[in-house]
């Protein structure tokens, strides 16, 4: 008998390339997450005229999601691009 199947060599998850794309990104978002959420005090934030007063955490948390945002239309951009 022969065998019609090519025999695929297992890949390490570690070493897939979408595995190593992500792997930088959940570890910073991680670690962000991290920070954003031990930081509990109040603080006041102006926003060109009025004053906020609101967590620390809720601020960073608004920051880091604008940050996302910023980071998904430059990679979506650049690779219309291509």
């Amino acid at each position: 008998m022969t065998r019609t199947k090519e025999h695929k060599a297992h890949t390490p998850f570690l070493s897939r390339p979408g595995v190593r794309r992500l792997a930088p990104f959940v570890l910073i978002t991680a670690i962000a997450l991290v920070f954003i959420f031990e930081n509990r005090a109040h603080v006041e934030i102006r926003l060109l005229i009025p004053m906020v007063t609101m967590p620390l955490w809720g601020a960073l948390l608004i920051a880091w999601g604008l940050g996302m945002l910023a980071c998904v239309f430059t990679v979506r951009r650049r690779s219309n691009r291509r």
